[in-house]
């Protein structure tokens, strides 16, 4: 399997000319962003600069390393719907989970924003073997370069733009030249706002500012915009921004495994997310995710969902 540079053993004081999209993961007790030693490196898929003491020090733990046969180091790739330091924090528990519950090494792999991300993903060798993202993305990945469908979320994805203050008649019609705010395209709430305006001459301004889906919501109460496009389920924690409209439902965001991946391996990862559920003392995980459970996800149910990234530039 071809792979990035995605993680560098350090030993302390020995790295040099880190760029700043390379960051050590972390578990949530520790923070900070200078390597421990046998600290692993994660980046955005660019390559790391260490020196020669370095490059020994990786060569003799690497060998000191006991790996179980047949293990394969995996990056999990994340759609940027967070801060990468955020999302670190977020998909902490679920990365531990992985490490513990195979005989596989997975690393978190954050991408800047949603330009970047698109961009990334259009790459045929870009080293992505799992991705967790929405539908669009999903399908978009299983239609252009065969990416299988591992386990999706067990709760749908619906989106619904939230009306501020200023918006008195809470019709769609009412949003025409009105500041809506939103992830930057092709996140799937932007998809999802433009499928509602067909009309050229009759649309929103899109703020796409916003660097989490919270955010939207937090540049709306700054009165930089005049409503916020959400996932439902957040929407629902600020009772006093009422409802526009909502979109359908549209399948959870699934973890899919790039045709590099080995049948067994992806197999193995399945099987530990499938089973993550059934175990109390890991809620935590789920929690952090916001679901419940993941359930088994299939290509035909994510068919047809890429039709929404048509009208964005790359596809």
């Amino acid at each position: 399997m071809k792979l990035p540079v995605a993680m560098i053993f350090c030993a302390g004081g020995v790295q040099e000319n880190v760029p700043q999209t390379v960051r050590p993961y972390t578990s949530r007790k520790r923070s900070g962003h200078s390597a421990p030693s046998g600290g692993v490196w994660i980046l955005e898929g660019r390559e790391v600069k260490i020196s020669f003491i370095g490059r020994i020090a990786a060569g003799i733990l690497a060998l000191s390393v006991s790996v179980p046969s047949g293990a394969d180091t995996l990056n999990l790739v994340v759609q940027p719907t967070y801060t990468p330091d955020r999302a670190t924090e977020m998909y902490a528990p679920l990365i531990e989970y992985l490490n513990r519950a195979t005989t596989h090494t997975v690393n978190l792999v954050t991408t800047r924003n949603f330009h970047h991300y698109w961009s990334q993903m259009r790459k045929e060798d870009n080293g992505w073997d799992l991705v967790f993202d929405d539908a669009h993305f999903t399908d978009y990945r299983i239609q252009k370069y065969g990416y299988r469908p591992l386990v999706r979320t067990a709760e749908p994805a619906i989106f619904s733009v939230l009306a501020g203050p200023q918006i008195m008649d809470l019709e769609l019609s009412s949003l025409v030249g009105r500041r809506v705010v939103t992830m930057p395209a092709p996140s799937l709430g932007f998809a999802v706002v433009t499928q509602w305006f067909d009309n050229p001459l009759a649309q929103p301004i899109l703020v796409s500012s916003a660097s989490s889906w919270r955010d939207t919501v937090e540049i709306l109460f700054a009165d930089e915009g005049d409503a916020a496009i959400v996932p439902s389920w957040l929407g629902e924690h600020y009772p006093n921004l009422p409802a526009i409209a909502t979109s359908d439902e549209l399948p959870g965001a699934a973890i899919s495994a790039s045709p590099d991946v080995a049948q067994e391996t992806a197999q193995e990862i399945t099987n530990a997310l499938l089973t993550l559920h059934e175990d109390d003392a890991l809620y935590e995980v789920l929690a952090e995710l916001n679901i419940t459970r993941f359930d088994a996800a299939t290509r035909d149910e994510y068919a047809g969902q890429s039709d929404i990234l048509k009208n964005f530039f790359g596809y």
